[in-house]
């Protein structure tokens, strides 16, 4: 099979592109488990493109028991160096209305207990999430959804919470207070897994509600999420394949090498069934084979 540089997780609607092609379902082993789905892989703008479902098809897994680490870890088995995530986001912002996409530049995590790294067990790694998306891919994608006549902000700080409930009044507006600019429950541990792989990471987040903050609008349900979601399905699809078209098939980016300075453990104390479980991560590093 030819090699999938370009995976996007979401619904598993975002595959249902009439211009895709020789489409296929692929389901990589990973050393963490099964990732939530099948991978769909097909071809779009002469290009092999992977479609992960991140919560399964018909949504049967809750954001704090995605095994991210799983979903990651199969895209870059195929060859995957570029990820856009498309999620559902509540806006903290009067100015971000439901509809609206954005593309932040910020992340905030108050997730719990979720597994945040590939590392541990003996190989210490300290990547720098100074900047947890790629500006490069994240630009590309704001002119794609520009391009295709979506309402589209470039820019803001995305806070994770662990869900699945939603805030209360209190939560929310304490992260409008601390600058918050959308909500969400997926985006930890997504993108630092991804810096981790080193693949660049950018999320187009669609604004569905105003959470609960807002005096004048209703609390954010799971009825609105859906009927906005679908509102903009359509528009979302056409902003992928715009993308596709318009990203260089070569390119480099800091992202492509952020374990290079991240790893301490020296190769030789590095326990040989984490060699061997991350050789696809860390070989090019440690040296030597799985």
């Amino acid at each position: 099979m030819d090699a999938v540089t370009l995976g996007i997780i979401g619904g598993s609607g975002m595959y249902d592109i009439e211009s895709l092609t020789d489409v296929r379902e692929v389901k990589p082993e990973t050393p963490f488990g099964e990732p939530s789905d099948a991978i769909v892989v097909g071809t779009l703008h002469g290009r092999r493109v992977a479609f992960l479902p991140r919560h399964g098809r018909g949504h049967r897994i809750s954001p704090g028991e995605l095994n991210s680490r799983a979903n990651i870890y199969a895209l870059k088995s195929l060859g995957v160096r570029q990820i856009v995530s498309i999620s559902a986001c509540g806006s903290l912002r009067e100015d971000y209305a439901p509809r609206d996409i954005v593309i932040p530049d910020q992340l905030f995590d108050r997730t719990r207990g979720r597994p945040l790294s590939f590392f541990g067990n003996g190989l210490v790694v300290h990547i720098s999430l100074a900047d947890p998306f790629c500006a490069r891919l994240s630009d590309a994608l704001y002119a794609a959804v520009q391009k295709v006549g979506g309402r589209v902000h470039r820019g803001g700080a995305f806070v994770t919470i662990e869900g699945p409930r939603f805030s209360t009044r209190a939560e929310s507006r304490v992260f409008r207070q601390w600058g918050m600019d959308i909500i969400g429950m997926t985006a930890t541990p997504e993108a630092q897994l991804a810096r981790e792989a080193e693949i660049c990471y950018a999320t187009m987040a669609h604004v569905t509600d105003y959470d609960v903050w807002h005096e004048s609008e209703e609390p954010v349900t799971v009825d609105a999420i859906v009927a906005n979601l679908l509102a903009n399905a359509a528009l979302a699809r056409q902003a992928i394949a715009e993308l596709v078209r318009q990203l260089p098939e070569d390119f480099d980016c800091s992202c492509q090498h952020a374990l290079r300075d991240a790893i301490i453990t020296r190769p030789e104390a590095v326990p040989p069934a984490v060699r061997r479980d991350l050789q696809l991560l860390v070989g090019k590093y440690l040296g030597g084979d799985a």
